[in-house]
């Protein structure tokens, strides 16, 4: 049986928060720390998800947790883009590069990952790997993991009280079972909240391969669609697709609720920061640091790492100052939390 932990950035001390081209044709960057640079130095490596960085959101949020290990032990770290229409053998070859270079921890951002990583980490026994948002069986391999359905809940309960029009909207980039668990946070957060709130759900794509995160047109199309039907609160759990629907969101003089990172505080969306009333947080960071820190400690993790929010690990971001102005969102989100927290409150992930 896998060992199942739930493990905080406290618990691993955690503050709270490129190579060249492989043969698959993945762009890359590398970072040197001083005169450090040989086998010996080398430290954490990601692998992007599609969008890859600059998305504002998931991918963004493993790369901060890269800058934190970086600044933290001073060591080479190497982050590298993802191909358009790649297979899981492209995917392979670049874990198996970063591996073979000496990286170590090697962490796959995103379930698209899992077959690869399989495979490698058979193959690279020595070196510890990550993957999020998956679960690789492999006694090398830690799986880092999150209550999506948990923080999405408290995103439902936060639409149900702004709403005006009593009909909110979620917009999902990709029409599988983790993205399912977004939507049945959210809806059910909403219908517990107020059930005469209407939600107006959309998945962008049937396959990632589709664009489903990583197309912001297709994703500002769809929240237009959703305001048309009188939406005045979209929530998108769709990666670089999300931004087109901040975007409308924001056109439109209505809510938008982010996810994965706090992007009411992202540079690139600062333009539309004012619409954006709160996000639904993963500390995809901190999971990524703490993995990093446990090989540098020498005491790598392993085995099925659950982030919730009793361990902090997921959560609701308040930093727009307008988000405490909605009558009764504040405390609804306390209440619902604790509820959460202590078992009263089954959060679905279906």
């Amino acid at each position: 049986m896998r060992r199942i932990s739930r493990l905080t950035r406290a618990a691993v001390g955690v503050a709270s928060l490129a190579l060249a081209a492989t043969a698959c044709g993945g762009t890359s960057s590398e970072s040197d720390s001083g005169d450090e640079g040989t086998k010996d130095d080398k430290g954490l490596a990601i692998a992007y998800d599609i969008g890859g960085k600059g998305d504002q959101s998931f991918n963004d949020a493993a790369y901060a947790g890269l800058e934190q290990a970086k600044k933290e032990y001073g060591y080479k770290t190497a982050d590298i883009e993802p191909t358009e229409g790649e297979t899981d053998a492209d995917k392979e070859q670049r874990l198996s590069s970063l591996a073979k270079q000496g990286y170590n921890p090697v962490i796959g951002v995103g379930f698209a990952y899992a077959p690869a990583m399989k495979a490698v980490a058979e193959k690279y026994p020595d070196t510890t790997f990550g993957i999020v948002d998956s679960v690789v069986d492999a006694k090398n391999v830690a799986s880092l993991v999150f209550a999506e359905n948990e923080a999405s809940y408290l995103a439902g309960v936060a639409a149900a009280k702004a709403t005006k029009t009593k009909t909110v909207g979620f917009v999902g980039g990709v029409d599988i079972p983790l993205i399912h668990k977004f939507e049945a946070g959210y809806e059910q957060g909403v219908k517990d909240t107020d059930p005469k709130v209407e939600v107006v759900s959309q998945y962008l794509t049937q396959t990632a391969e589709d664009g489903g995160f990583s197309s912001p047109d297709k994703g500002r199309a769809a929240a237009e669609g959703q305001i048309e039907k009188k939406a005045d609160v979209v929530y998108q759990a769709a990666g670089l697709s999300g931004q087109g629907v901040i975007e409308a969101a924001a056109k439109a003089k209505v809510w938008a609720i982010g996810v994965d990172s706090d992007q009411y505080k992202q540079e690139a969306l600062a333009a539309y920061k004012d619409h954006i009333l709160t996000s639904a947080l993963k500390d995809i960071d901190g999971a990524v640091f703490a993995l990093a820190k446990s090989v540098e400690d020498g005491k790598p993790l392993t085995g099925t790492h659950t982030f919730d929010l009793k361990s902090d690990g997921v959560g609701l971001s308040d930093a727009n100052p307008k988000y405490a102005e909605v009558p009764g969102l504040t405390d609804a989100v306390a209440k619902a939390k604790e509820g959460i927290i202590s078992g009263a409150i089954k959060v679905k992930t279906e």
